[in-house]
């Protein structure tokens, strides 16, 4: 049965989801405690988790972690979670036990950024069994030492140079699993999984961006039928765009 044979049941107002760009599931993922992530959508916006079709979330914001954030999120979202813990700013026994709290909240897996250390990640991995995921952003990086101080699971997020990156940890680490930005077309997605990413992580239009073409649709709606009333048929007109 090819693709487009696979039935697709959807509701009425749920319809107009975000949905992952279909190269992606071309990609052979990554087993995580037992769920297969082949998509990773890279937000902490609760409203665009709830609203996609990813299979995974990778919960990872510019601010020093806080357990409330990370709880909210994992309590929410109906996908796994993978949370993010520090790494520049915050480290240390402070991203421990923000691992150790992630992993008792339901987190599938915690994030690091590149400036966390190698004893930091020992420290995080005594204290926790969900995979540790380390964001590499150059092909510079000491990738053996990653693995050695606990590191499960590699997340490639060098812009442009992605698949370039990706590639090149490949070459030395043929089985290492690999989590990949895809970038912004199917060409680029496709590129960074035959460069040997396992997953590739998605970043959704914005909440604002999504509203700015639903209020389009409103505004050129109503010049055309006019301002309905409570009880004017054309309303359901309206009601049909949301």
């Amino acid at each position: 049965m090819g693709d487009r044979d696979i039935p697709r049941i959807s509701g009425t107002l749920r319809a107009k989801s975000i949905q992952i760009p279909e190269v992606i599931w071309q990609a052979k993922g990554i087993v995580v405690m037992g769920r297969r992530m082949k998509s990773v959508l890279f937000s902490t916006d609760i409203a665009i988790i709830r609203n996609c079709n990813a299979d995974a979330v990778l919960a990872v914001y510019p601010f020093t972690p806080q357990q409330i954030i990370s709880q909210t999120i994992i309590n929410a979202s109906s996908i796994p979670v993978l949370a993010g813990v520090g790494g520049g700013t915050t480290k240390g026994f402070r991203s421990a036990l923000m691992a150790k709290d992630a992993e008792a909240d339901g987190a599938f897996g915690v994030v690091v950024n590149s400036p966390m250390s190698n004893e930091n990640i020992e420290l995080i991995r005594k204290v926790i069994d969900i995979p540790v995921i380390a964001t590499v952003v150059t092909d510079n990086e000491d990738i053996d030492a990653r693995i050695r101080a606990g590191v499960s699971i590699l997340n490639v997020s060098a812009a442009a140079r992605t698949p370039q990156v990706v590639r090149h940890i490949r070459a030395d680490f043929p089985k290492v699993p690999i989590i990949a930005t895809g970038g912004p077309t199917d060409d680029s997605i496709m590129e960074t999984i035959q460069a040997g990413a396992n997953t590739i992580s998605y970043t959704p239009p914005s909440t604002g961006e999504i509203f700015e073409g639903m209020m389009q649709n409103y505004r050129q709606a109503a010049e055309e039928i006019g301002s309905p009333t409570e009880d004017d048929p054309r309303l359901l007109s309206m009601l049909e765009l949301l």
